[in-house]
């Protein structure tokens, strides 16, 4: 995706903030103006906001580490989860489980009954279950893949959040704060955005406002993970020249030098 640019973010929509009596004071460094009863965002600030965001992000994944994506409300779903499956980033876009990162261990287990489920689904034995039996197991792993089909592979907790709207989702905000684990995320008038690490101002309601900061942000991460490829590929090239360098060292260690040679030939 190209660089943002201003009139980008004002095609989409970005700068339409809440009503003025709906605002949260400390969102006023982020207004530019009131207009109509409505704060207008500095979409300004949304660039720089987004400069420094993707920054970070894309160090984040260079390092190996995932990006979970969270925006359980009904316009940001499609376009969340869409981008997160492409970067194969974790998700969820169905409802935030309490203790999701605080009680990952218990996440986990239902994570392995969901595969265990999928994996016995597969075998014949299932075949001869009643058919009351196969139906009740196909509505099981159903209903857990629906909530937890977005985190099926995470294995740990993420190093960061990727967030839309906060005030909705106050609940994952607050349990990456207990795990300090970095927050970034869109903030609308109406929210506070000192709850989190990396606000980036915007409409957290328009389609077109959610699509095209969610998709600057899966740049920065494509950018990281495109860059961890380049990264191990040159540390492979670097490995197999130095085992080359101490094969050839230890060829040569072995072979008799020219002098030695004529000396055993003279006797």
């Amino acid at each position: 995706m190209a660089k943002l640019e201003y009139k980008d973010l004002l095609e989409a929509g970005v700068h339409f903030g809440h009503l003025t009596r709906k605002w949260d004071p400390r969102m006023a460094p982020y207004i530019f103006m009131e207009r109509h009863g409505i704060h207008v965002i500095d979409l300004n600030k949304t660039l720089s906001a987004i400069d420094e965001a993707s920054n970070a992000l894309s160090q984040i994944v260079r390092t190996g580490r995932k990006i979970l994506f969270v925006a359980t409300k009904k316009q940001a779903k499609e376009i969340v989860s869409e981008e997160a499956r492409r970067l194969n980033m974790p998700y969820v876009t169905e409802r935030w489980l309490g203790g999701m990162l605080t009680n990952f261990a218990t996440i986990r287990r239902s994570l392995k009954k969901m595969s265990g489920i999928e994996k016995k689904m597969k075998e014949d034995s299932f075949k001869n279950l009643a058919k009351r039996e196969r139906l009740m197991v196909a509505r099981e792993k159903d209903k857990l893949q629906k909530v937890l089909g977005g985190i099926a592979d995470l294995t740990r907790l993420p190093a960061a959040l990727f967030v839309v709207d906060i005030k909705r989702e106050h609940i994952a905000v607050k349990e990456a704060q207990k795990l300090n684990i970095p927050v970034f995320a869109v903030v609308d008038t109406n929210s506070n955005p000192e709850l989190v690490d990396f606000p980036i101002p915007g409409n957290d309601d328009a389609f077109k406002s959610i699509s095209i900061i969610t998709k600057a942000v899966g740049s920065a991460i494509e950018q990281g993970l495109n860059e961890r490829l380049k990264d191990k590929e040159e540390a492979r090239i670097k490995q197999e020249e130095e085992n080359k360098k101490r094969m050839d060292e230890a060829k040569s260690s072995e072979e008799p030098s020219a002098v030695e040679q004529v000396k055993e030939e003279s006797k």
